[in-house]
């Protein structure tokens, strides 16, 4: 009864409250003049209760609000509660109206009346102006309420236009309210440009001012105005605020706005103290922030009430009287006034609310007079990347009234909600003090929003649920725009119990179903959102059932009613509860929701069947549902939010903590994070991460965070240091910095704060697939280990997802569907799928698995993808893999699978095969000491999309025991579209013997056509090296190899089902395309188990092999064995070989019939058949997804032809052979591969001397057959074999071929020499290898040769030759390479391809000749080329500038071919040699490599030679030296083209070169030069008249050559041996040679001349040589008169004599010679010893002839002239002298009477041959063993020729011992400019090694040296085994 009672006087109280009002106003105008008023007049009532309507003052009298009369009228409105003003308004003619006062009474309580003072004019003329006034009312008329004057000045800019002539309005809202619009308007012209105009404005208090209204009404000629500031002086508070705007009020400028609202300028600093020790301060800081450009400035600012403390931050709100930001600068500091004074600042952070900007100041320093550089003042500057924009809020007023009803004030918390177009509010917090809501109060508030646009509705509510927390809430306003009426209660023992109210409201019917399972009913609280299109209704808490008193209990469905703004659609329903209470957890089968009035069928279900329990499912107590059908993956989005806690003291937190994202598409609830994902139990502790799942409609970008706790708790306050929000479905993440305080007791107090991203980050995009695992029906297929699978995409690929579900997994023959969970499925967006790896962990006992197939739908778009595996995943089955990359199939694939069981599997191994790459991995265990290992390797692929993950390498093919010492094992490897290789992971478990040095591993990858080689050379050892036994191993880019990709072939062997059909035979096959394509020869099985395996009786076996592409028509296949093994016989009886076709999905198979034995003991004895398709099966998928099957019959198949091959032995001594003999038949349709030939059709001894071979062979039709490859195996006692010919029968078309050979195939017999090709240009390299430890490499080394403009050689591999593994210490190696021309090289860089420890390399010396250049660079390198030497580099560039440039003679290119005669055994293996002359001097002579096949029978063979630039060429000179097995040599002629001039020299001989055979029987042959059909050279006969002298034993018995030099070239040498004489050479004798058919020289210059020094006497004593050219009938005499005896004159027996013409002058003749000598007349001149002088003429030399100073005579005196006559024969022209004296100025000839100056005969001498003393200097080297025993010999070459080669030798001493210096003086034509050296030795003695370091030679005639640096050996043991070398000069 109490209860109703209470309620009808409450609701009889409200009604009252909201009755209809009578009011009396009275109005009493002034008594002044004018003071009346004809215009309209309204008054509009403000109360506690609301405000009227504007109401108009009608009187029925005329005369009203007439001078000092007093109006009365009543009005009715509502009630506004006690009265506070009115506002009046004014219009009309004669609208000036002075106004005395108003009083308003309250007619139903009329003690309630109100006095409004005015006493003012309401007038545009009068006054101030102003027709509207407010007036402030009291129940005292004595107490007249004070008005405040606010002084406002407007500054209009200074800038063209900116002026306006239009009304502008203000509105000024403070704390207590605003002003109204008024109109700012006076006397003068206001608004003009560059103006300040001053207002004032009379109006209540407002408090402090919060913003302003400004704008106009865009009337005049110039409306548009540009406004810079508006400043107000509040004289009633005496503050000063300024409004900074600085924007157009303009229709046609800026964003078209002709009104603005300016927020007043306020900066919020953050002070963030250093977290070092000590950092804190009790000092006063103050701050002063600088503007834009450092013009303006806040002037400085205490910052009060900071703590400062170490690692915290203060946060103040500073209001300054200009808006400054964004600024340029802070100055901060202290006033060092405390203890502990020193601060350490770390940033400060200032953000201005007004332009939403956040700027950061790091500081990172002390301010301390006693830290750092003392200061406690700095400047600090912004660091710009780290700025943030900000959204503006804006100030409203709202005002609240409690009702006027018992009971309705309430001292809960209340909060506020408001929603408008642009959006809705955050929810805001009104402080409840403790006189707020009370019982019929009005209380008023400034709120902060964002611009939402136009208001539409309101909620608000508040959260205490006892009985005294009710409220009556009557209406509330905002703004005085916007009013929103309620009268309803907030309570939950009221109305209908809610204390959430919406205004205005509809009402929403919601049915909450709770799961019929066991335990599923719940006691916590629950809560309901439902969402909608035009909001949503915020958390309701589900309190008041209207069907069941308890809630929420197993199987209930409980209804609630929820007044809301109507939502539009709704599209989600957020439910969840408070985790409280023991039964807490809740099943949740779905909620129904409904408008109220609508029926049941009309209600939205959305289905939920899940748990809300943290201890189930995914532990998640909160959920988002969305309607029924609609996927709920699809629509939610998860948000990963990670909150870490800061690592300060205290920084944990006891309360609950919310979070509320706000972003571009909406914002999400308030939400509590409850349960964490890594659920750490308890939340929020100092330094720790929690990570939370917040499951949400998808609210696009995020702008914002809000996150704040509850304040609940011990210890509430916590530190906050950042949060990092994951969206995985966007694919971003947000990292929001905040540490800070949120605690009512620290920094600003604040207990939730608003954070901005500082950064976003791109992360992997998440959707969803449904994974079907299939394991295999086969006995113990199923396994008990965990499983796992990886999907890979287009896109990207998934985490590693663990394959779990409550029930038993992967039983044999079982299919189990793995739905994904919340929180375990979700993946990355893969787009298409590519592959997928499933493996296990092997845990638990029956671990091995059989994998069937693995189905995946992709619920993005419903697509299906098949996987299917067919294999093992176990240690002891299959290969021995725990993994397995699949790739997706077609599904009518696997259809045509499920039809045909028996093809499925390889129907789907050759797609898979294709669409993954296979690698074949060799691994080479090193040759050391227990290298090996028994521990169990593993190995990881990476390549640039992905990795292999780890794949155990269990069966070796090669090896049954895996890695033992120096072996190489090979294992396969598939995976599917990793990428480019780019490292390898290899090691090992460490069980057993596990220490292993791993050499190297290479990785071929047939499909993707590369070799790739991983260098190691390193222990994987606990023990050893670095005790790694894990590494990562990466590629040598040096020794990769590249080649053209393979494709796969699925290739299916039928063998016959008749006895003994099966093999263990190594099968092999062979593919064959058109136009002679094929493949290598592949074996099918790789070891010996396999062979045992497959072939077996009436079996199909299927290889899946990787082979060249031979084209789209496989024309034939060679299909074979090898005979070996127990029971070799096989019987085939077809092949099938399938591939993909190049277009489209499918395949095309090739039938190959063969029905036939391949034995030696069946059929023909063949075990190699070639076969021919019969039909051609196509598979090609349609675009319905059908499988189309063709087939066609092969009619243009080739033919099987017959061939019948006689092979000739040659009949030479020793030609048969019992090797066996292998012949290749070659032909432009295919070739027959090797077949042996065994069965000789002619005779049972097969390939004897003389005797002619037939044998049979078959084979596909083969075409023109244009080439044959025979050999044979080299086996048993007589293999060498003399071959003659080979003919070949094509029995079909009786075509015959003919194939000459007449040469031995034999390793003894013939030569293996090799040459490189042939490239641009040649570089010859040498290198030379250190002598240190380890100096040596086995590594591939290379140069690169980098020119001018960047251009560069390719790398130029040194391969050496000759079969040497390495660069050995001390090796000298030279290398002959061929590049790209780089004209004027800049640098060369040296490098090698080792890339283990062990490959380290020392190089000593480094040198590059380019002979087309004629230069020479040695660089002393002197450096290790090592990963672990030096500075770690295996290649260096040395620059030309740092080497030691030499000039070599230049070389020219010339294309040479040889043509060997067309006879028989014309060919040769001798050794070829070949000299060629030109007009420009001659060649040395060059050997022509044999390079195995030249010189042969009819052949052209064409190569490239560098030859001296001695165009144009005259002769050649060609010499065999016998050796050989067939010495002998047809030589045709050979044709010489200079590939710079393209000039072409044709030099023809047309003989044998032999000692047996051809009219002439030599071994040497000179060739004219024919030259555009011309003979530059003809033949002559030269006779050589040798005249011995008439001195004491002149004679000799020894053996005499000689040699001519002429114009074009030289003779060769000729042996002085036939002679018109019985007795040559004797004392006085003439003696004559005739030499005939010798090539001209043209004008002779020289001969040289020697002898054996043989013989009882050989010493001879020469007067001159004449030669007698027949063609030109010309003689050339060539004086000597010297010993060519060892005993006798200089020693020497060689020598070279100058030709002196004999025409004019009389050889016999003799004449006397007059030499005046004259002594310089200078100090010292003169001398006391002899003078000997030699006179050199063109005809001839002098004796020397002494000039004696006796102390008699007294000759040689300064200045003196001496006279001496001597008589010799006539010398010719004199060319020069030899005079040996002290010193002399000149010296005169006097030939008759006639003086001639040694200067004017000095370029006579130039051009002259004369005789000339050479000094030669040997310096031999300073190293053990460095002396030689050998004989020493040097040829010099100069420009005017060579010496010849002479012996180095001295009597009575031992020559050329370590570190001795050897002179020796050798008498030679002048040789003009020194261009080389060749020294060399005869290897004789018993130490004949010798290191040679220099030669010097010095002509003595002018005193030139010139010196010839060596520094190597000539050793056949050391080096480069040479113990010859050409020198260079270094100049």
């Amino acid at each position: 009864l109490f209860l109703l009672i209470y309620k009808i006087l409450n609701s009889f109280m409200h009604k009252f409250a909201l009755s209809v009002k009578l009011y009396e106003v009275v109005t009493i105008t002034g008594d002044v003049k004018g003071a009346g008023t004809d215009a309209n007049v309204f008054v509009t009532l403000f109360g506690d209760f609301g405000v009227t309507p504007k109401v108009h003052l009608a009187s029925k009298s005329r005369t009203a609000f007439e001078k000092n009369k007093t109006d009365v009228f009543r009005i009715k409105t509502h009630n506004v509660g006690p009265l506070k003003k009115i506002e009046h308004d004014n219009t009309g003619m004669n609208a000036s109206w002075f106004l005395d006062r108003v009083v308003v009474t309250d007619m139903n309580r009329p003690h309630l009346r109100f006095y409004f003072a005015c006493n003012n004019w309401l007038s545009r003329e009068e006054g101030d102006n102003l027709f509207v006034r407010d007036l402030l009312g009291s129940l005292n008329p004595m107490d007249v309420p004070k008005l405040n004057k606010y002084i406002v000045s407007v500054f209009t800019a200074d800038m063209k236009g900116s002026g306006t002539d239009a009304d502008v309005f203000l509105n000024i809202f403070g704390e207590n309210g605003d002003t109204g619009e008024r109109r700012l308007d006076s006397d003068k012209d206001n608004f003009e440009r560059g103006s300040e105009d001053k207002f004032t404005i009379e109006s209540p208090n407002l408090g402090r001012l919060r913003k302003i209204t400004i704008g106009h009404n865009n009337r005049g000629s110039s409306a548009g105005w540009f406004l810079d500031k508006v400043a107000i002086d509040d004289m009633g508070n005496k503050e000063v605020y300024e409004f900074p705007v600085n924007r157009w009020f303009a229709m046609d400028e800026d964003d078209g706005k002709i009104q603005r609202d300016v927020l007043v300028g306020s900066i919020q600093p953050m002070v963030m103290t250093g977290d070092v020790r000590g950092a804190g301060t009790n000092s006063k800081i103050h701050m002063v922030m600088h503007g834009t450009k450092g013009l303006k400035n806040s002037g400085k600012i205490f910052l009060e009430g900071g703590a400062f403390e170490r690692g915290l931050i203060d946060i103040f709100n500073v209001e300054i009287c200009e808006l400054i930001s964004p600024l340029s600068r802070v100055t901060i500091g202290h006033d060092n006034g405390a203890v502990g004074a020193g601060w350490y600042c770390e940033k400060v952070v200032i953000y201005c609310p007004f332009t939403g900007t956040e700027q950061t100041f790091p500081c990172g320093m002390w301010l301390d007079e006693d830290e750092g550089d003392g200061l406690i003042e700095r400047e600090l500057y912004e660091m710009v990347s780290l700025r943030q924009k900000k959204q503006k809020k804006f100030p409203w007023s709202l005002w609240i009234w409690t009702s006027d009803v018992k009971g309705a004030g309430t001292d809960a918390q209340v909060f506020l909600q408001i929603y408008g177009e642009k959006g809705k509010s955050d929810e805001i917090k009104l402080e409840n003090n403790s006189d707020s809501f009370e019982q019929a109060q009005l209380d008023k508030f400034v709120i902060e929003m964002p611009d939402i646009g136009r208001l539409l509705k309101l909620r608000i509510w508040h959260e205490k649920r006892h009985p005294f927390s009710g409220w009556h809430l009557a209406r509330t306003l905002t703004m005085e725009k916007y009013s929103f009426q309620c009268g309803r209660w907030l309570d939950i023992n009221e109305d209908d119990n809610e204390i959430t109210r919406e205004l205005p409201a509809t009402g929403y019917r919601v049915t909450i179903c709770t799961g019929n399972v066991s335990g599923s009913g719940t006691d916590a609280s629950v809560f309901l959102n439902i969402i909608g299109d035009l909001g949503d209704t915020g958390e309701r808490l589900m309190i008041m059932s209207k069907n069941n008193v308890n809630k929420f209990e197993k199987g209930n469905h409980d209804e609630f009613l929820i007044e809301a703004v109507y939502l539009g659609q709704v599209h989600r329903v957020r439910v969840g509860h408070d985790g409280r209470g023991g039964g807490c957890g809740w099943f949740l089968d779905k909620v129904m929701v409904r408008e109220e009035g609508q029926p049941e069928t009309m209600a939205i279900e959305f289905p939920c069947f899940r748990w809300l329990d943290r201890n189930e499912d995914d532990g998640q107590i909160v959920r988002e549902l969305v309607p029924a059908g609609d996927g709920l993956r699809l629509f939610n989005v998860g948000y990963h939010i990670a909150i870490k806690t800061g690592s300060v003291n205290g920084a944990s937190s006891d309360s609950r903590v919310f979070v509320k994202l706000y972003g571009e598409k909406g914002d999400t609830n308030k939400t509590i994070l409850a349960v964490s994902d890594n659920d750490l139990r308890n939340y929020f502790e100092t330094g720790r991460t929690d990570i939370f799942i917040l499951d949400t409609f998808d609210i696009g970008q995020i702008n914002r965070l809000l996150i704040g706790h509850t304040n609940e708790g011990l210890r509430a306050g916590w530190f906050l240091d950042s949060v990092q929000i994951s969206v995985p479905v966007h694919g971003l993440e947000y990292m929001f910095p905040c540490h800070r305080w949120l605690c009512k007791d620290e920094a600003d107090g604040k207990v939730e704060v608003e954070i901005y991203p500082s950064e976003i980050l791109d992360i992997e995009k998440l959707i969803n697939y449904e994974v079907t695992v299939d394991t295999g029906d086969v006995r113990a297929g199923g396994t008990n280990a965990n499983v796992f699978c990886q999907i890979y995409g287009d896109e990207g690929k998934t985490e590693v997802l663990a394959l779990k579900s409550r029930s038993n997994n992967f039983e044999r023959g079982t299919t189990e569907i793995f739905k994904e969970d919340v929180f375990n499925i979700t993946a990355v967006d893969l787009g298409m799928l590519k592959k997928l790896r499933i493996r296990h962990d092997n845990s638990q006992a029956g671990a091995g698995w059989f994998l069937d197939r693995v189905e995946i739908v992709d619920n993005k778009d419903d697509s299906t993808y098949f996987f299917p595996c067919k294999r093992w995943l176990a240690i002891d089955e299959d290969d021995g893999q725990l993994a397995r990359e699949l790739v997706p199939v077609d599904e009518a694939f696997m259809r045509k699978g499920d039809d045909d069981e028996e093809d499925s599997e390889a129907t789907l191994g050759l797609e898979q095969k294709a669409m993954s790459t296979t690698y074949t991995i060799r691994i080479k265990t090193g040759d050391k000491k227990y290298a090996g290992t028994d521990a169990n390797v593993f190995m990881i692929l990476y390549g640039i999309k992905d990795d292999t993950g780890i794949i155990n390498l269990k069966a070796s093919k090669t090896h049954k025991n895996k890695f033992e010492q120096g072996m190489t094992d090979e294992f396969i490897v598939e995976a599917v579209d990793i990428g480019p290789l780019k490292k390898l992971r290899i090691g090992h478990d460490n069980c057993g013997s596990a220490g292993w040095f791993l050499d190297w591993v290479e990785i071929d990858a047939p499909s993707l056509g590369q070799k790739l080689r991983f260098p190691c050379g390193r222990w994987l050892d606990k023990g050893e090296d670095d005790g790694a036994i894990i590494r990562d191993l990466f590629p040598n880019s040096l020794q990769t190899e590249l080649y053209t990709p393979f494709v796969p072939y699925e290739i299916k062997i039928f063998t016959t089902d008749v006895f003994g059909a099966g093999t263990d035979a190594d099968v092999f096959i062979v593919l064959y395309g058109r136009n002679a394509v094929c493949t290598q020869q592949k074996s099918l099985c790789v070891n010996k188990r396999e062979r045992r395996m497959y072939f077996e009786r009436g079996v199909e076996d299927m290889f899946i092999v990787e082979l060249e592409d031979v084209g789209d028509v496989i024309e034939k296949i060679r299909i074979g064995h090898d005979n070996r093994g127990v029971n070799p016989g096989w019987h085939l009886d077809r092949v099938e070989i399938r591939r993909l076709l190049r277009k489209g999905k499918g395949s095309e198979t090739v039938i190959f019939p063969c029905e036939r034995w391949l034995a030696k003991s069946e059929d023909d004895g063949e075990t190699v058949t070639e076969l021919v398709p019969s039909d051609i099966i196509t598979e090609k998928l349609s675009r319905d997804g059908n499988l189309k099957v063709t087939e066609v019959e092969v009619e243009d198949a080739l033919e099987t032809h017959t061939y019948k091959v006689s092979v000739m032995t040659g009949d030479v001594y020793g030609a048969g052979t019992d090797a066996n003999v292998f012949l290749t038949i070659y032909g432009d349709l295919g070739d027959t591969g090797e077949r042996k030939l065994s069965k000789s059709e002619t005779n049972s001894n097969k390939f004897e001397r003389g005797s002619v071979d037939k044998f049979t062979i078959e084979a596909v039709d083969l075409g023109q057959v244009f080439r044959i490859k025979i050999r044979h195996d080299n086996s048993l006692v007589s293999a060498d074999w003399y071959l003659d010919q080979v003919e070949v029968v094509d029995e079909d078309t009786e075509e015959v071929f003919l194939f000459l050979c007449e040469r031995w195939l034999s390793r003894k017999r013939e030569d293996r020499l090799s040459c490189s090709s042939c490239a641009v240009i040649p570089y010859h390299i040498t290198i030379c290898t250190g002598l240190e430890r380890d100096a040596s490499t086995t590594s591939r080394a290379y140069v690169i040769i980098v020119g001018s403009n960047h251009t560069q050689t390719d790398r130029l591999w040194l391969d050496l030759l000759d079969g040497k593994q390495g660069f050995e210490a001390g090796s000298l190696e030279s290398f002959e390479c061929r590049g790209s021309d780089v004209e004027e090289i800049k640098k060369v860089e040296l490098g090698h391809d080792g890339a283990t420890p062990e490959s380290c390399w020392l190089v000593d010396e480094l040198s590059v000749a380019v002979p087309t250049k004629g230069v020479k660079y040695i660089f002393a390198c002197k450096c290790w080329l090592a990963k672990d030497r030096g500075d770690g580099l295996t290649s260096r560039v040395f620059n030309v500038l740092d080497a030691e440039a030499i000039s070599i003679s230049q070389k020219i290119i010339y294309e040479v071919t040889v043509v060997t005669g067309d006879v028989q055994n014309a060919g040769t293996d001798t050794l070829i040699y070949m000299s060629v002359f030109g007009a420009n001097g001659s060649t040395e002579e060059m050997l022509l490599q044999k390079n195995e096949d030249r010189f042969e029978r009819g052949q052209e063979d064409t190569f490239n030679m560098e030859i001296d630039d001695i165009a144009p060429l005259r002769k050649m000179r060609l010499r065999i030296d016998g050796s050989g097995s067939r010495p002998d040599w047809f030589l045709d002629k050979v044709i010489t083209r200079n590939l710079t001039t393209e000039e072409l020299s044709v030099f023809t001989y047309e003989e044998w070169l032999s000692r047996t055979r051809g009219p002439k029987r030599t071994m040497i042959c000179e060739m004219g030069a024919v030259v555009d059909e011309e003979m530059m050279v003809e033949l002559t006969t030269y006779i050589i008249q040798v005249k011995t002298s008439d001195v004491a034993g002149a004679g000799t018995d020894a053996n005499v050559w000689t040699v001519i030099f002429g114009e074009n070239g030289d003779s060769g040498t000729l042996a002085l041996k036939e002679c018109n004489k019985s007795n040559k050479f004797e004392r006085k004798q003439v003696d004559t040679f005739h030499f005939s058919d010798i090539l001209s020289l043209g004008e002779l210059s020289k001969v040289r001349v020697w002898h054996d020094n043989t013989g009882l006497a050989p010493g001879w004593h020469l007067e001159y040589i004449d030669v007698k050219d027949e063609i030109m009938d010309k003689t050339f005499r060539f004086p000597c008169d010297r010993w060519l005896a060892k005993n006798d004159d200089d020693g020497q027996i060689m020598r070279e004599l100058a030709c002196a013409n004999n025409d004019y002058l009389d050889l016999n003749e003799k004449t006397k010679y007059e030499i005046c000598i004259t002594t310089g007349d200078t100090d010292e001149a003169e001398t006391k010893e002899n003078a000997w002088i030699v006179l050199e003429g063109k005809k001839g030399r002098s004796k020397e002839f002494v000039m004696e100073n006796s102390s008699k005579k007294k000759r040689f005196l300064r200045g003196n002239v001496d006279r001496f006559e001597f008589s010799s024969k006539n010398l010719g022209d004199i060319a020069g002298i030899c005079l040996v004296i002290g010193y002399c100025s000149v010296i005169h000839f006097y030939i008759h009477s006639i003086y001639f100056s040694f200067y004017h005969t000095h370029n006579i001498c130039s051009r002259s041959l004369v005789p000339v003393k050479y000094e030669i200097i040997v310096i031999t080297g300073d190293e053990k063993g460095a002396g030689t025993d050998a004989n020493v010999f040097i040829t010099i070459y100069g420009s005017n020729g060579d010496s010849g080669r002479r012996q180095l030798r001295q009597k009575f001493r031992n020559l050329f011992e370590r570190e001795q210096t050897d002179r020796f003086l050798l008498e030679m034509l002048d040789m003009g400019e020194l261009q080389k050296v060749r020294i060399e030795h005869d290897n004789s003695g018993l130490n004949p090694g010798w290191l040679l370091d220099r030669v010097e030679v010095t002509n003595t005639a002018n005193g030139v040296t010139t010196i010839f640096l060596c520094g190597k050996w000539l050793d056949i043991k050391r080096a480069d085994r040479q113990i010859a070398r050409v020198l260079h000069p270094k100049y």
